[in-house]
């Protein structure tokens, strides 16, 4: 919209949302309150986005904008300098960074539940369902591709199949963050990982 304001960019206020999400779900998220995250006033949210559903529709389009660029930005970091494989094993130390970063809103069974509240919006709604599955099948895509250069790499066996093995990881992983929900054992970076890397054991060249 032309001569909307432009102080504080969309994408500030999109990451904004995220926290507000994680932190009361979206049935309690208001536009007044994403505002004062980002220190505006609600009408300039209701300029941009016309309303709540407009802004949730919003961040769900951003959302599938970033799970096909995600392992790009991970990339352009050098990996995760954290995994002291990244030297030998680029292509799956990549694969552990974008699955931490894909969860990383996340980092309590609170904030977890808030957002599995978001995705049971998701599943109901047919716009928002659009978008959910745009970003499960964009993040399917990124693990079989780096599972495919990993098995390029000899680093997975020969015969691997990355579509299959992709789907598997998928299941996996939101799996993984269900039972840390529950059991609230260590962290969900490290729940990921552990199960991640338990999945991927039987492939190893």
């Amino acid at each position: 919209m032309a001569g909307r304001p432009r102080g504080v960019d969309d994408a500030v206020i999109l990451r904004a949302a995220v926290e507000v999400i994680g932190r009361v779900g979206p049935a309690k998220l208001t536009l007044a309150a994403v505002a004062d995250e980002v220190g505006l006033v609600p009408g300039t949210l209701v300029q941009r986005f016309g309303s709540k559903r407009g802004l949730l529709l919003a961040l769900a389009e951003q959302a599938a904008r970033d799970a096909e660029t995600l392992h790009e930005r991970v990339r352009a970091g050098q990996g995760d300098q954290r995994d002291g494989q990244a030297g030998r094993e680029p292509a799956l130390a990549a694969l552990r960074a974008f699955v931490r970063r894909s969860w990383s809103a996340m980092s309590t069974p609170e904030q977890y539940a808030n957002h599995l509240a978001f995705l049971c919006m998701d599943l109901t709604d047919p716009e928002f369902h659009a978008h959910a599955l745009a970003v499960h099948e964009a993040n399917g895509r990124v693990i079989a591709m780096l599972l495919g250069e990993a098995v390029a790499d000899g680093v997975l066996r020969e015969e691997t199949d990355a579509e299959a093995l992709a789907a598997a990881l998928q299941t996996v992983i939101a799996g993984a963050g269900l039972c840390w929900a529950l059991d609230r054992r260590g962290t969900l970076a490290e729940r990921l990982e552990r199960e991640l890397d338990g999945a991927l054991a039987p492939h190893l060249a």
